[in-house]
């Protein structure tokens, strides 16, 4: 039996669509991947044990990434796969908010992304590398105003695999660069995490369906380390 979150969502009818117009192939992994953890910072997933006041947390959920995402760059670390994280974060006076301060009130808190404050830190728990790198993004894409298509393009990256959140904003929609940019494009299905769980799910059938392949932390692991022993093959010969 499947264990798509989406599934329970879909009509037979929409299977017969999905399947009439061929959506949803695998696109595969190429040879030389990347991770981007998109927005693991303290005000979106809060306190383990639910305490103090997170007005954005994703909670329960949240942690349950958390705790995938960590096993997931263990695997990633000894195969040398670049790792890069992402940080929403604002100025306090809300200058640079742009058009979302249309649709979101300016949260004056320290838990929320306000600069210098708890809330805009990530987490300790997915500290970095010296090697990784960290940058700071005001829009929703990991790509918009960033660095991070150059810094791809530098290390001849050909897989972008995302983790993070939430799976309804930044994570699609760096999912949706990501393809644009003809990479080829994994969501860590474990490694993501919303804080309404339908949109969770149909952002990961929408990215399933059309950009992405959404796989398990484990699969994506498996495949790691298949190409580690690849290349590790080549480079004895």
């Amino acid at each position: 039996m499947s264990s798509n979150p989406w599934d329970v969502f879909l009509t037979d009818e929409d299977r017969k669509v999905l399947s009439r117009a061929r959506f949803g192939q695998r696109i595969g992994f190429g040879e030389r991947p990347a991770i981007v953890v998109i927005d693991m910072q303290r005000y979106m997933v809060g306190e383990r044990d639910g305490a103090g006041e997170w007005p954005s947390s994703c909670g329960v959920a949240g942690w349950q990434a958390v705790d995938e995402t960590l096993q997931l760059l263990k695997v990633a670390r000894r195969a040398s796969i670049p790792v890069f994280f992402t940080r929403f974060v604002l100025r306090a006076d809300g200058a640079d908010i742009g058009v979302y301060g249309r649709k979101r009130v300016l949260l004056q808190s320290p838990h929320w992304v306000l600069e210098d404050t708890a809330g805009s830190q990530l987490i300790s728990e997915l500290e970095p590398t010296a090697s990784e790198i960290v940058f700071v993004k005001k829009k929703p894409s990991a790509f918009f105003g960033t660095p991070l298509l150059g810094l791809l393009i530098d290390r001849r990256i050909d897989t972008v695999i995302v983790c993070g959140g939430s799976t309804s904003n930044c994570v699609r929609a760096t999912v949706y660069d990501a393809s644009s940019h003809n990479f080829r494009t994994v969501v860590a299905q474990d490694c993501v995490f919303d804080r309404i769980p339908i949109s969770h799910a149909i952002s990961l059938f929408d990215m399933d369906r059309q950009y992405a392949d959404v796989m398990t932390r484990a699969a994506i692991c498996t495949e790691l380390e298949r190409l580690e022993a690849r290349q590790s093959k080549r480079s004895t010969l």
